[in-house]
């Protein structure tokens, strides 16, 4: 039987942690161990959204519901690492940034990979990596696939719920557009289906947590650097203002009034 350092590759994963600025600078660990954790993450993110979709393709809406519980735990630990990064001040950030170079957060591919499983499809991101790359290659298989929205859609129908068809033949590589016949669905669903409407109640959790943790991320860049532009060739923060309050499920945000 293995070890636990074994059976965990310790001594591997120890090894990663590797600050390129002479010295090293103090803070440079602190920063490659928080991102090296959000990329953990992102992984177990998209582990667990993958079987989410499973479960609601098999109408397991109990187990799917704890997925969900999961996901957004994970995502509130991935806000609150955000104040560990905080710790950090603009001029510890600047005594290594430029060690970074080309490299940037905006080049997370499991980030993007994570957005295309949600159904925030953007064809044109896949051109910042390489053709032929792991990263390029790995959405070029989520852009055509079903993502947690479609799945959802399709859960409903399974539960006698008339989704209109076309939502549920939409184009699957294209971001979520808004629905207005789907919109009035929505509305019975909430209605006099409890537990379904519990479903949409979680996936709009989902919704606001990621919007939380873009809406940190912005303003902590805007703490640490400012106005300057990003690594790697970003425009910083002022291309993560763009991203906010940019929902993910428009339609269960759209039904609010009619409630």
């Amino acid at each position: 039987m293995p070890s636990y350092g074994e059976y965990l590759r310790i001594d591997d994963l120890l090894a990663l942690q590797r600050p390129l600025s002479e010295g090293p600078e103090h803070d440079e660990m602190l920063f490659i161990v928080i991102h090296q954790v959000y990329e953990l993450w992102f992984k177990e993110i998209l582990h667990e959204l993958d079987h989410l979709m499973v479960l609601l393709e098999r109408n397991d809406g109990a187990r799917a519901r704890g997925t969900l519980k999961r996901i957004l735990t994970i995502l509130k630990v991935m806000v609150a690492q955000l104040d560990i990064l905080e710790t950090m001040t603009p001029l510890e950030f600047l005594s290594f940034r430029d060690r970074l170079e080309s490299g940037s957060g905006f080049q997370s591919h499991q980030f993007r990979e994570l957005e295309f499983a949600l159904g925030w499809k953007e064809p044109r991101s896949m051109e910042r990596y390489p053709a032929g790359s792991q990263a390029r290659e790995r959405l070029a298989r989520r852009l055509p696939v079903p993502s947690l929205w479609d799945a959802f859609l399709h859960h409903l129908a399974a539960n006698g719920v008339p989704v209109p068809r076309a939502d549920l033949e939409r184009d699957v590589s294209r971001k979520v557009a808004p629905s207005p016949a789907l919109q009035q669905v929505l509305v019975s669903v909430y209605r006099h289906h409890p537990q379904l409407a519990e479903l949409c109640e979680r996936l709009v959790d989902l919704d606001e947590g990621l919007m939380e943790w873009r809406y940190r991320h912005v303003k902590m860049v805007q703490r640490t650097i400012g106005t300057r532009g990003g690594t790697g060739g970003s425009a910083g923060a002022e291309y993560l203002m763009g991203t906010l309050n940019q929902p993910l499920f428009p339609d269960l945000w759209a039904i609010r009034t009619d409630l």
